[in-house]
């Protein structure tokens, strides 16, 4: 297998993924931010000139972050981050989706209508990021509200990919300079736990 990754946050669910499976893959680092991802070459491996990219022995590719996570749980599934049983697995997917969905999602389009690098994929409407940024204490407010039964994970009392997906979005907060208030308690402490963590993508 070899990954192609770079420092993005759907790039570093997988690193984070990887680090707290204690696997080591073969990695080719692409840099975003210079524009490695859009060449024709890389191209030729992920038409959307995105990562991260598994390619597998058979040549087979393999994109999207949660893919490849699911891919490699199969491969390595100790220690379990979509969860041992029906019940767990179903719990971690629905939070996961939550996550990505009422956090991710909205830090992620603040972003892309924010940021230059997005400027020439899509049509950048400020108004709209700006009404993101307003909307996301509410988003972190249900999350709070949420986490107040003291369970010290997203998705219950172990880590899951809810968390990594968590850190994905905590990692956008870090380019779009939005923090979690400390108001919000619950989700403060959930965040200084998952920073004290060793795979905590560094920014």
């Amino acid at each position: 297998m070899k990954l192609y990754n770079g420092f993005s946050p759907n790039g570093a669910r997988v690193a984070v993924f990887l680090a707290e499976k204690d696997v080591t893959i073969p990695t080719a680092d692409v840099s975003v931010l210079k524009g490695e991802t859009r060449t024709p070459e890389f191209r030729k491996i992920n038409s959307l000139g995105q990562v991260p990219v598994l390619e597998l022995d058979d040549g087979t590719i393999l994109t999207e972050s949660v893919a490849i996570c699911r891919y490699l749980e199969s491969l390595y599934p100790k220690p379990s981050l979509f969860g041992e049983d029906a019940l767990a697995q179903a719990r971690i997917e629905m939070w996961n989706r939550r996550m990505e969905r009422h956090i991710f999602d909205t830090v992620g389009n603040v972003g892309m209508h924010e940021m230059p690098l997005f400027a020439d994929q899509i049509e950048q409407i400020p108004e709209y990021a700006a009404s993101l940024r307003r909307r996301f204490a509410a988003k972190l407010s249900w999350l709070d509200a949420e986490m107040a039964d003291g369970r010290p994970f997203i998705a219950g009392d172990t880590f899951s990919v809810a968390d990594i997906t968590g850190m994905a979005a905590l990692m956008v907060c870090h380019f779009i300079e939005e923090k979690v208030p400390t108001d919000f308690e619950h989700v403060k402490a959930w965040e200084d736990r998952m920073r004290a963590r060793p795979s905590w993508p560094k920014t």
